[in-house]
């Protein structure tokens, strides 16, 4: 009996506000998964020892250590080079994190690790509506925006293993800050669920006497989600943040496809719950924004994995290479 027949990955995606993670097998299914919130520890040693407890019983499961190939991880500001989350701004665990290596020593089991929307890119193109193309470009709009970008079948992964953050491309010059980088402008600062609160928060600001099912919530009760449940009900000023955050998203969605000319453009994460209500924006302001030779080529589509299974697929996709 072949060992890798009944072997088994773990893949892990860290996000900005939840873990996700699942013990996969070598048909890629999923048999099972849990999650954590990310920031509720103030050290990553403690975040590993929580990851554990609740992790451990699931390997022990299907048989123990033994019978799994690896841990896969995928983080944010992670480098597959270096198994290091470095300066992740949405993460509470400040400057390099040495995780792969953390991880690899607390389970036993070889672990290796890249940028959570690298993984989630592998895991569409492996499993996903991606699945066959060889050029394409993944965006994640969570508690930030993440991309990862495939080239020739390939991830691009650059000299240093930081290529393709998306996010953080300035697409308003002197623009909104991002409290994380202190940088102005960036894609992030707008068009992820955080940057759909801040612009929530802008536009009654601006508009103090417009009535709106949004003033019956308080700014900590403010959320994408609050957002779309009031624009669904035909909120104006709902339905104005989302139609401004989609032309923000599709201009920069027009430069990105003017770089690397992708087959397909794969949207995911929460923010994809709000449906045509981001989509039809991103995609006129997309259209708009792009030369001639670019127009109506290019598929703007939501994964049809389920949210956090992308990720974690792509992620065990690491350490099936290895064997």
């Amino acid at each position: 009996m072949a060992e890798t027949k009944h072997s088994f990955a773990v893949g892990i995606d860290i996000g900005g506000t939840t873990t996700k993670f699942g013990i996969v097998d070598s048909n890629g299914v999923i048999l099972e998964q849990s999650r954590i919130p990310t920031n509720q520890h103030e050290n990553a040693s403690d975040f590993i020892e929580e990851l554990y407890r609740i992790l451990k019983p699931m390997i022990d499961r299907q048989g123990g250590e033994k019978n799994f190939v690896g841990v896969g991880v995928g983080a944010p500001n992670g480098n597959y080079y270096s198994g290091t989350i470095e300066y992740a701004p949405n993460l509470k665990w400040k400057g390099i994190i040495p995780m792969a290596s953390l991880m690899q020593e607390k389970f036993g089991l070889p672990t290796k690790l890249t940028n959570d929307a690298n993984a989630a890119a592998v895991g569409e193109m492996m499993y996903g509506c991606a699945k066959g193309m060889k050029h394409f470009i993944t965006i994640t709009l969570g508690t930030g925006v993440g991309s990862g970008i495939v080239i020739d079948g390939k991830i691009l992964l650059g000299h240093d293993g930081f290529a393709g953050e998306l996010g953080h491309t300035i697409i308003r010059h002197g623009g909104r800050i991002h409290k994380g980088t202190g940088v102005k402008g960036t894609l992030e600062a707008y068009a992820s669920a955080t940057g759909v609160r801040e612009t929530a928060i802008e536009f009654l600001t601006q508009e103090p006497n417009a009535d709106s099912l949004l003033r019956n919530y308080s700014i900590d009760e403010l959320t994408s989600q609050t957002v779309y449940e009031c624009a669904i009900q035909g909120d104006r000023i709902a339905n104005k943040i989302f139609e401004f955050t989609g032309t923000i998203l599709g201009e920069a969605l027009a430069n990105f496809i003017m770089f690397s000319s992708p087959e397909a453009i794969v949207l995911f994460g929460g923010l994809t719950n709000a449906g045509d209500l981001i989509l039809n924006p991103t995609i006129q302001s997309m259209e708009a924004n792009l030369i001639q030779v670019f127009k109506n080529k290019v598929k703007v589509m939501f994964s049809n994995l389920k949210e956090a299974d992308a990720a974690i697929l792509g992620a065990s996709a690491l350490v099936w290479d290895n064997k």
